[in-house]
């Protein structure tokens, strides 16, 4: 069985092509009961418009290519779910492409999102400036979201509030009584961000000495190994902030191994507040960066940027908030200190 075409509505309708193409189109050129009209006999035939026609008539396809950095990390989940809703109300479809997998198979799947003509681009975790990068930049409306790189010329960046996230958890373990704390770092811009901010905190409250900082890798697998590492020395801390909850994971079961408890004997925070970190078995604290609002800001960018491509880049950030749960506490013989988070979540944010 064929499927309909505009031809059929035409005929069922009563009414002429081009003006099925106007009704479609949303035209407010339209009398009222040829647009019922036309409507009525869509919904009997079941017609759906061309895609590829449409799009070679309006030079528009209508998509958005969004190249992730890594389709594993969860805390995408909820910037992906905010990106979506932003671009189905106005009318845009998502493309998607994992760039970690394209860049073990030596791919670049940029070229090809420019291959299909897509209306923009966004670019979703910390993900390499590629030549191809670059000149999908250049050449169509672009947006950075949930990183602070690549830097590119006429591209906006959306992300979270990094340095304020970092001293928002620091500062609850420092609150608590903690004073050995290391943390977990991650890389890129990121990672560097809430680095500096993690070792401003503790110069700022005289714990400069006491800081401690290990490299990890943003996987479980990472977050595993540093903590193994950081509770093999000589003097273990007391408290793990982890670059984000998949590596605070990883630190969890690293204690948990070597016979700790969490948070009696060791207080973990992590970041992002993924769906992981609500977890009733993990119940990590964690800073919650407002994942739904970078995607849905950044798809606001880049339709401002379709509309008008040649205004200057800029840098939009996102509040973050902590997110007070059952894996830290004050340190063994400080049960008195500052406020334990077993009782439940609570939002804390810089306005507390």
């Amino acid at each position: 069985m064929r499927a309909p075409t505009i031809r059929d509505v035409a005929e069922r309708a009563g009414v002429s092509k081009s003006l099925v193409s106007l009704v479609l189109r949303g035209s407010d050129q339209v009398r009222d009961e040829k647009r019922q009209a036309v409507l009525a006999a869509v919904e009997e035939l079941g017609y759906r418009p061309n895609a590829a026609a449409r799009s070679l008539s309006e030079r528009r396809s209508r998509t958005v290519g969004v190249l992730l950095n890594d389709m594993r990390n969860p805390w995408f989940v909820e910037l992906l779910d905010g990106l979506n809703s932003r671009l189905h109300d106005s009318g845009l479809h998502m493309l998607l492409a994992d760039g970690h997998l394209n860049r073990r198979l030596g791919e670049d799947l940029t070229r090809t999102f420019m291959d299909l003509r897509v209306d923009g681009l966004i670019a979703v975790g910390t993900l390499p400036a590629s030549d191809a990068l670059r000149t999908a930049a250049g050449r169509i409306p672009t947006v950075v979201a949930g990183a602070r790189e690549p830097e590119l010329p006429g591209v906006d960046v959306v992300a979270n509030d990094d340095e304020r996230g970092a001293r928002l958890a620091t500062e609850h373990l420092i609150g608590l009584g903690h004073r050995r704390i290391a943390h977990i770092a991650g890389q890129g811009m990121v990672g560097e961000l809430r680095r500096r901010s993690f070792e401003a905190v503790m110069r700022e409250h005289g714990l400069a000495e006491e800081a401690i900082v290990e490299q990890g890798d943003l996987t479980e697998e990472g977050g595993y190994r540093a903590t193994v590492r950081l509770l093999s020395a000589p003097e273990r801390p007391t408290a793990v902030f982890a670059f984000n909850d998949i590596a605070c994971v990883g630190a969890l079961s690293a204690a948990e191994e070597l016979g700790l408890q969490v948070p009696r004997d060791l207080s973990l925070v992590g970041y992002d507040n993924t769906y992981l970190s609500r977890l009733r078995h993990l119940w990590l604290t964690t800073v919650d960066s407002a994942g739904h609002e970078v995607g849905r800001r950044a798809a606001q960018c880049l339709l401002n940027r379709i509309d008008d491509p040649a205004r200057p880049g800029e840098v939009v950030l996102t509040a973050p908030a902590l997110e007070v749960r059952g894996t830290t506490a004050p340190p063994r013989g400080q049960a008195g200190a500052g406020v334990s988070g077993v009782a439940g979540p609570r939002a804390v944010s810089d306005a507390d």
